[in-house]
């Protein structure tokens, strides 16, 4: 059946490389779908296109002059994308990480939803009362800077960050003590040592996903005592996640941030909220195939 051109018509997609396995597009137009809304989401491989980060302005003006409503964006130009935009929503500023563009009124608009994406998923995800005092974080980036602020939120007494660029995580420390606390927030330097006294682990980096396999925390320093948690959602089942769960540890995987982030990007993009509990069916079902 035709559908009536009265139905609102959205243009979406999402930038980032290697992003071919993303589920993102069947998320957003299944749920546009179910709301009677027309959503095309398509995506912008760097590399499947064979563009680099140079390409990115360009890019962006070309979606903007065709109308798109908006963009998520992700590893590895969360942070790079700033430099592109009109306005920074207060959360996205703070954390200096932008995973949703909208085209408004001829500017670009950044926001980040991985923050309460990250926050949502744990709170559902974890058991009630799971202890939080302690954390290591690996990844420092444009998702680490997301979840590090909602850890914070959530209540951490200290993280301790790692990351192969010290500079970087040197730059996310004093962002995160300048907000939520002095010393709340450090750079990790013995891997062993902090994972002895955490609570938890957090994995923010790529590694784990298909294009990028491996684990960020060796298994003989996984005990049953910890939680563990991965933003990777391909596979949804990462080597760190496997490690985790034959240790005995808590695991927790990246699907629930990937369906929360969803839910606010299609408020963005659309001015609609999204149903969580039919998103999560279709995220679900599209890992099935």
């Amino acid at each position: 059946m035709t559908q009536s051109r009265s139905v609102p018509r959205y243009l979406t997609g999402l930038i980032g490389r290697d992003i071919q396995a993303s589920l993102t597009p069947r998320l957003q137009e299944s749920e546009a779908d179910a709301q009677g809304i027309r959503l095309i989401y398509r995506l912008f491989d760097f590399a499947a296109d064979g563009m680099d980060g140079s390409d990115l302005p360009r890019l962006l003006d070309a979606l903007h002059l065709a109308g798109f409503a908006g963009v998520n964006v992700t590893h590895p130009y969360k942070q790079a994308v700033i430099a592109h935009l009109d306005e920074l929503s207060p959360q996205a500023a703070q954390i200096g990480s932008v995973n949703t563009v909208v085209f408004r009124d001829g500017r670009r608009i950044g926001y980040n939803t991985d923050v309460t994406g990250f926050a949502q998923n744990l709170r559902s995800g974890l058991p009630q009362g799971a202890a939080m005092t302690r954390v290591v974080q690996m990844g420092a980036g444009g998702a680490g800077a997301a979840t590090a602020h909602a850890l914070m939120d959530l209540g951490v007494a200290q993280l301790t960050l790692f990351d192969s660029d010290a500079t970087r995580a040197t730059a996310l420390c004093d962002a995160l003590c300048a907000v939520h606390g002095a010393d709340r927030a450090i750079v990790g330097h013995d891997l062993p040592a902090a994972i002895a006294q955490a609570d938890g682990i957090v994995n923010a980096t790529p590694m784990g996903m298909a294009v990028h396999p491996g684990s960020a925390i060796p298994r003989a320093l996984l005990e049953p005592r910890l939680w563990v948690t991965d933003i990777v959602y391909f596979p949804l089942e990462t080597q760190l996640l496997r490690e985790a769960r034959a240790a005995g540890c808590t695991t927790l995987d990246g699907s629930g941030m990937t369906i929360f982030q969803a839910v606010g990007a299609f408020h963005h993009f659309t001015g609609r909220t999204a149903d969580p509990i039919r998103m999560g069916a279709n995220f679900r079902a599209a890992l099935q195939g």
